[in-house]
């Protein structure tokens, strides 16, 4: 799990609207891209290309 404090500063890289965690704090969710970034070892990984899109 991240911070509160981080999750508060973290945009979505594609759009730069605002994140928040999926269920069980496994991913960030971004509900205008449909990208969810995994979140590995506590540190969220922003890349594109490591996103899953969600439908």
């Amino acid at each position: 799990m991240i911070s509160e404090e981080l999750r508060t500063i973290l945009a979505c890289p594609a759009c730069t609207g605002d994140l928040e965690p999926n269920r069980d704090c496994s991913a960030l969710f971004c509900r205008h891209c449909t990208l969810a970034f995994p979140i590995r070892d506590g540190i969220p990984v922003m890349l594109l290309d490591e996103a899953e899109r969600i439908s």
